[in-house]
């Protein structure tokens, strides 16, 4: 798993050879949820909401560089790695 972050207990990765929209993962847990990155909505899954929060909150900080991870997976390059919340 390319694992980009991990924060308080949630790890986010992005996969290689993933479906359109662009989208991240995230797992805390037992939980796994994916979310789109251009508009922050829920695809698959859910988490509990402190932890939803977090990782809204920490996406939105970190947008363009979940943009350009998802461009560099599509090409089947290395991932970079963003900063936790």
């Amino acid at each position: 798993m390319p694992e980009l972050s991990r924060f308080y207990g949630i790890i986010i990765a992005i996969y290689y050879d993933e479906h359109n929209p662009p989208h991240f993962h995230a797992r805390y847990n037992e939980y796994k949820i994916s979310i789109e990155i251009n508009n922050f909505a829920i695809i698959d899954g859910s988490l509990p909401p402190k932890a939803y929060g977090l990782v809204t909150e920490w996406a939105l900080i970190h947008k363009e560089e979940l943009l350009e991870n998802w461009n560099l997976a599509k090409e089947g390059k290395v991932l970079k790695k963003i900063n936790p919340l």
